[in-house]
């Protein structure tokens, strides 16, 4: 076996391998390792490829159903929308105007819609979203927006509203703050297509909320709903135009985007005068908590303090007042009386109070120019989108705003949680949503694209692996193939055996990245010609190449007319070689009759699909020039 030595830190790859060697992107903490030898790697990726496969094929039937579904081509925008684009206080950015162009694009096509629109906290996404509600309400159908929270829903609520005073179409919204008269009336409403555009939370999607005429679903930061909301909304995407509006795409969904399964625009232009947040992350300390206030409150700004934990949180509040005498404390959780929790964020909104200990309610939805200092009590203990979330909530004006991570003890964190604030802490740029979600895919791992299970067989082979058997898979289907027989038949061969060395010396190529990647470059090539391209690009670069260069290239070689050929392995050693074919082999069969009966002395026949080559073979680089000789002989017609 030929083997190529990747580093100092003693990592061993056969060479024919290295097409598969990647950066293991998963949740690496939970990962065991297999012992050379053993059956664990192989049944691990077996399972992976089988749930790739189901994968590939759930979502192309998906995405089948949704091109073969005669939708409804939404009508082009007349007068009544240009006067409602006039409305808009503010100049589109470039990014922005580019996203609502597409959607309009999209709705206009006789298929359903399913885009996701990426952009910071801020950066214009819910002005994409009313822009396609009122195209689609004018029509005549209806659009529901799903949102996260009960406070986001009164927020969109109030937003459309105001937006939409005036015109022909009504807005409603269906929350916990709704009543069992005016709940049921929502409801018959909607039922009747009385309301054209309805928000509200998960509550959308139980089963006695009916629409008259669906034509369009706002789907907001889908990284905040459960696995079984996801389900739902995914039996809707071929139904349904759907527009999902996020900051930090989940993993799945950013993949799928990529990969071009859903269509993508991205919001990256900031609106002008906006100032990224300055983040600080460090050890709690009463000192800093009353110096980042005081400097707040000075400047005549609000504050959010985030304490997670209710049960507490009155302790969080004493240790507030004692250390800010002269601030106005009010306290936002989850658990207080609907009425009650409306009335302090409406007192916030008014700057009736200075500063709001809260809990991750505040996440999504609380739009409050004034308020631009957070403080994040133990910060290690959220995710990473969920820290760029929170952070938006301050700097939505034109003042500089500032967040404030704490943390324990650096010994009382996981490597996860080191990890996400190094991250949310060196990405304070604005427009980094999009970064983060990729840290955020390599920390946590990537989970499963579909199904109700949020990490299982990617974690065993990481993301990169499996999205790259997801996309074969894919292609496979789309061209008619079996993914199956494609896997097996890649994952065979040809496996070449030289006994001789065949790697790139690390006195020749001291850079350990540099020479993975050609390891892998060679290992890609699927033609011979590009084996001359690098055999230039390395003498210009590096020098004259060594013998053991020379051998890996014309292995390479080898490798390439064995597959082309039909030829599964080639074991080869000083006295000979044996070469396995496959059943549907390219070598003329005559020809191999007719030199095992003339020259039996050298050529034998072991079972079915093995041919022994008996030969004194040179070591290096001519030992594999002797083999692609012989099989190119073997090839020949008789």
């Amino acid at each position: 076996m030929s083997i190529a030595y990747a580093g100092s830190d003693k990592v061993y790859v056969p060479v024919e391998q290295l097409d598969r060697v990647s950066r293991f992107v998963g949740n690496s903490e939970e990962v065991a390792l297999s012992a050379l030898g053993n059956t664990r790697w192989s049944k691990a990726k077996a399972r992976a490829r089988q749930k790739a496969f189901d994968a590939a094929s759930e979502l192309l039937d998906i995405y089948a159903r949704r091109a073969a579904r005669p939708g409804r081509a939404f009508p082009a925008p007349d007068d009544r929308y240009w006067d409602f684009v006039s409305r808009f206080p503010f100049e589109e950015t470039p990014d922005q105007q580019a996203a609502i162009d597409a959607v309009l694009h999209d709705l206009q096509q006789p298929h359903p819609m399913d885009r996701l629109v990426c952009g910071d906290v801020g950066f214009g996404k819910t002005e994409v979203a009313l822009r396609a509600a009122f195209l689609v309400a004018n029509s005549g159908a209806q659009v529901a927006v799903l949102v996260p929270t009960t406070l986001l829903a009164q927020q969109h609520f109030e937003n459309f509203r105001d937006r939409f005073a005036g015109l022909p179409i009504r807005v409603g919204v269906l929350s916990r703050f709704q009543k069992g008269k005016e709940r049921d009336a929502i409801l018959a409403d909607t039922a009747a297509g009385k309301i054209q555009i309805l928000i509200g939370t998960h509550r959308l999607l139980q089963g006695d909320v009916r629409f008259a005429d669906l034509g369009l679903l706002i789907l907001d930061e889908e990284h905040r709903f459960g696995v079984r909301h996801k389900e739902k909304i995914k039996s809707l995407r071929s139904e349904v135009d759907v527009l999902t509006l996020t900051a930090t795409p989940i993993p799945r969904t950013l993949n799928l985007s990529l990969a071009g399964l859903r269509d993508l625009s991205l919001i990256a232009t900031p609106p002008q005068r906006r100032q990224p947040v300055r983040t600080f992350v460090q050890e709690f300390s009463e000192a800093i908590i009353r110096e980042a206030c005081q400097r707040e409150l000075h400047r005549g700004g609000q504050i959010y303090y985030l304490h997670n934990e209710v049960r507490d949180i009155e302790r969080s509040a004493k240790l507030l007042q004692r250390l800010l005498p002269e601030a106005r404390i009010r306290i936002a959780h989850g658990q207080m009386a609907e009425s009650e929790l409306e009335a302090v964020m409406l007192d916030f909104y008014h700057q009736r109070f200075d500063l709001l200990l809260c809990t991750t309610i505040i996440e999504s939805g609380i739009d409050n120019p004034h308020a631009n200092t957070m403080l994040i009590d133990r910060a290690d203990r959220f995710g990473l989108a969920q820290l760029h979330q929170l952070r938006g909530r301050v700097g939505r004006g034109h003042q500089r705003a500032y967040c404030y991570l704490f943390t324990p003890e650096p010994r009382a964190m996981t490597d996860d949680a080191k990890r996400r604030l190094d991250a949310i802490q060196s990405l304070e740029e604005l427009g980094v949503g999009f970064a983060l979600a990729s840290h955020d895919l390599e920390i946590r791992g990537a989970g499963e694209l579909l199904g109700d299970a949020q990490s299982g067989h990617m974690d065993e082979v990481g993301f990169t692996l499996f999205m790259e058997w997801l996309n074969e898979a894919v292609a496979a289907i789309r061209a008619g193939k079996d993914p199956q027989s494609l896997a097996e038949r890649q994952a065979e061969g040809p496996q070449i055996h030289l006994n001789t060395p065949a790697l790139i010396p690390a006195d020749y190529l001291p850079d350990v990245q540099l020479r993975l990647q050609l390891y892998k470059r060679l290992a890609n090539l699927r033609q011979t010609q590009g084996i001359g391209e690098i055999l230039v690009e390395m003498v210009d670069r590096f020098g004259p190449l060594p013998d053991s260069v020379k051998t890996l290239l014309c292995q390479t070689h080898l490798r390439i007319r064995a597959a082309e050929l039909g030829i599964t392995a080639i074991d080869a050693g000083p006295q000979g070689a044996r070469l396995t074919l496959a059943a549907d082999h390219h070598l003329p069969v005559e020809r191999l009759i007719e030199k095992i009966q003339k020259e039996s002395q050298i050529f034998q026949l072991e079972g079915q699909d093995r041919l022994r080559f008996r030969r004194e073979l040179p070591a290096g680089e001519q030992r594999c020039q002797a083999l692609l000789t012989l099989i190119e002989e073997l090839a020949l017609p008789r």
